[in-house]
């Protein structure tokens, strides 16, 4: 199945045995486990999947690959292929279908770079979220999901505040065919499990103040978040002071309990 990359899906398919077996091994797969893996590619990580977890739901988007993947996974019973757009596809009805519960599948993906973000926030944001996500993406962004507070990122707080997010290890671009131009690693994502039960006001609330907050990154947190929610800057440097904050800190100094304490004492 030798197919030329499509640079406008932003496709680099991974060539390294090792790498591949180290991305295995990152997920943890049992017999019992269910993985929707995203843009299978040629399918080389697909059969290592098929191999060790109960089934694998491969969605691929470039048309050109979903005969060669049929042809290749015809004998592999636990082996679906759907040919969709993974931010288009009904994903709550795909895991009805398959009788898949909320936590009870993992996602493995290659990510695109230039859609990163929105595949990261659908399978954090859906209804029925996955208990593990391990994802390849550009390791400049690998780095940012996972940072700490000192480096926070309107991402980072995105995906933490949903989940734990790991850095495991970085993938050097001559793992890859065509080689990209820079490197990318891989990242662990392990879902909350109590905010299944949280209040879709409190989260809207919370995603209010944060945005206010990173609004403009030369300012500081009590300029952004009293221009973006109109409120007296001498009543937010109280707010932030209760918790432990000085005047001049900035958003990126703020950890994702940080931002929960800001967004209560907002109300």
């Amino acid at each position: 199945m030798e197919l030329k990359a499509k640079k406008s899906l932003g496709q680099n398919f991974l060539k390294d045995a090792d790498v591949l077996g180290r991305i295995i091994k990152a997920a943890n797969l049992s017999q019992d486990d269910v993985v929707i893996e995203v843009g299978p590619g040629q399918g080389v990580l697909t059969e290592l999947l098929a191999g060790v977890c109960k089934k694998v739901i491969a969605i691929e988007l470039d048309d050109r690959l979903i005969e060669p993947l049929h042809t290749k996974f015809v004998d592999n019973k636990n082996v679906e292929i759907i040919h969709d757009d993974i931010l288009k596809i009904n994903l709550p009805e795909l895991l009805t279908t398959n009788n898949i519960q909320p936590i009870t599948y993992k996602v493995v993906a290659n990510i695109p770079y230039y859609i990163t973000a929105p595949i990261i926030r659908l399978f954090l944001e859906t209804k029925i979220p996955p208990s593990e996500v391990i994802f390849m993406v550009q390791k400049e962004v690998a780095e940012r999901i996972c940072a700490k507070p000192g480096a926070m990122s309107i991402l980072a707080v995105s995906v933490q505040y949903y989940a734990k997010a790991e850095f495991l290890f970085t993938v050097f671009k001559e793992s890859f065919e065509p080689v990209p131009k820079v490197d990318s690693a891989i990242i662990k994502i392990t879902h909350n499990l109590q905010l299944t039960t949280d209040n879709k006001e409190k989260t809207k609330k919370f995603f209010r103040v944060v945005k206010s907050g990173f609004s403009a990154k030369r300012k500081t947190l009590i300029n952004n978040l009293s221009n973006g929610l109109q409120i007296d800057k001498k009543e937010i440097e109280e707010k932030l002071g209760s918790i432990g904050f000085s005047p001049s800190v900035r958003a990126q100094e703020l950890g994702v309990e940080d931002w929960k304490k800001l967004a209560d004492i907002l109300a």
